[in-house]
């Protein structure tokens, strides 16, 4: 095999063909074999569907990694304050929080697989959620509600917890009074739908547009990473919806297939 773009090569009985930007494919049959160059033809573009579908799995472990490295230090700093505010005055407490605060680390950073149960996603959501309601108080009310059939769900590992944490960050700290994040979790069908609600500023239609397409100032790429990821595994009609309006609080919709072929745990 050589390199080369753009030519076929019948040397010495063989017929040769470009596999993308890769190596030149070369098989035995002479010039006139029409089923050389068949094979050579179904072969090659066998060879460049398996080097794009490489290609597609590590953008997916970019944003993966992307995602990991977005955990709010500020977030992390406050925790870690508030259970050490803890640790003389509520012992117990400070204990729990310390757990809790190990739980969140674990399944954001460490090693695994593609792909969770939701059940382990709504886990690192409720951790999340304990730290930050021990970190803002009362400002912050939840609601979480997740029905039992779609439990055992696969998604992508950190598909959930990002956009809690989104609805935390520009929904209740941004307001003067805190206010109520609500997540829950329901079949549709063969759909699971998950809704991420706060009840904070909003934002208008085309800011929405902009965070998901990574070019709203301020905004971070948390939801484009997501969304993106999302599209890869179940298609492009599977993005993130956002349901939003200034003075209207915010809502986050995923639809993801209950069964997705090439998707499990």
């Amino acid at each position: 095999a050589g390199r080369g773009r753009g030519r076929r090569l019948t040397e010495a009985g063989r017929t040769a063909l470009p596999v993308g930007d890769g190596p030149v494919l070369v098989l035995a049959g002479g010039v006139g074999s029409a089923a050389a160059r068949r094979t050579a033809a179904f072969v090659a573009d066998a060879l460049e569907r398996a080097r794009l579908t490489d290609g597609e799995a590590e953008a997916e472990a970019a944003r993966l990694r992307a995602l990991r490295a977005q955990i709010s230090p500020h977030f992390v700093y406050n925790a870690l304050t508030t259970i050490a505010s803890f640790v003389r005055s509520d012992p117990a407490r400070a204990r729990d929080l310390l757990e809790t605060f190990a739980e969140f680390i674990r399944h954001s950073l460490a090693a695994r697989g593609d792909y969770v149960p939701l059940a382990g996603e709504f886990r690192s959501v409720e951790a999340y959620l304990t730290l930050a309601r021990a970190v803002l108080g009362e400002r912050l009310r939840v609601q979480v509600r997740v029905a039992p059939e779609v439990l055992p769900v696969p998604v992508p590992v950190l598909a959930l917890q990002p956009l809690v944490e989104n609805a935390v960050q520009h929904g209740v700290e941004r307001s003067p009074d805190g206010g109520l994040v609500q997540v829950s979790g329901e079949a549709e069908g063969d759909v699971c739908v998950i809704t991420v609600d706060d009840d904070g500023p909003g934002m208008s239609p085309e800011h929405a547009r902009a965070v998901l397409a990574g070019t709203a100032e301020g905004a971070g790429l948390a939801l484009v990473n997501v969304d993106r990821r999302l599209r890869a595994v179940y298609g492009p009609d599977h993005g993130l919806v956002i349901e939003t309006a200034p003075g209207a609080g915010t809502r986050i919709v995923l639809r993801i297939p209950r069964f997705q072929p090439g998707v499990v745990i």
